[in-house]
């Protein structure tokens, strides 16, 4: 099964934070347990923002290792984790870009998945985000929705199917308006370049443990 149990809030982020390492930092991946909790702990590309300790996160990878989505690489002199989600959950390229936006900021436009996931891989075009959206949306275990538009917004939203179900109701989509794609866009440049420094920081994390 792709989806075995829903996944609780720390472990979405645990395989979030994994999934993004991979494909924004490859050179420091798979994660020591400290890289990874720093990593989720991040204040850039997170909503919510955590503050996970080091025992939540080592808890949270040994449930996921229950399910075969992570596991720990052998041979590292320091304990290191990566994940099987490309193969847990059939992602290629474009979907794990927007599987890995969606399990860390929650649900986004087709806009603001296109221009934040810029950082792990070039979408062509909105149209091919929309596309890769319809796929992982279909099938008998779906892995994202289409969110209903609340009133007063322009672009549809969508949500991750990996936790507890979403409430589909109107009412519960309504608290934030979505933002315009060309304004997820520019944003999303003003993001990446938090990021960067962020991850200069964490491979200095990471030098020090080797």
């Amino acid at each position: 099964m792709r989806l075995p149990r829903p996944l609780d809030p720390v472990e979405l982020r645990v395989m979030g934070s994994l999934l993004e390492k991979q494909q924004t930092t490859p050179e420091y991946y798979p994660l020591t347990l400290n890289a990874l909790v720093a990593a989720c702990n991040q204040k850039s590309n997170r909503e919510p923002t955590m503050e996970l300790t080091s025992e939540e996160v080592r808890g949270a990878l040994e449930r996921l290792r229950a399910d075969v989505l992570v596991w720990p690489v052998e041979g590292a002199r320091a304990e290191r984790w990566e994940h099987n989600a490309d193969r847990s959950w059939e992602l290629d390229p474009p979907s794990r870009a927007i599987v890995t936006e969606l399990l860390l900021r929650g649900p986004q436009t087709p806009g603001e998945l296109r221009g934040r996931g810029e950082r792990m891989y070039a979408f062509g075009s909105l149209a091919e985000v929309e596309s890769v959206l319809r796929r992982l949306a279909s099938g008998p275990e779906p892995l994202v929705v289409e969110l209903p538009r609340a009133p007063g917004q322009k672009e549809s939203r969508w949500t991750h199917l990996l936790g507890e179900p979403p409430n589909l109701s109107v009412a519960a989509v309504a608290a934030p308006h979505a933002r315009s794609d060309e304004l997820a866009e520019r944003i999303a440049g003003l993001e990446q370049r938090l990021e960067t420094l962020e991850q200069r920081l964490g491979a200095l994390l990471v030098r020090l443990e080797r």
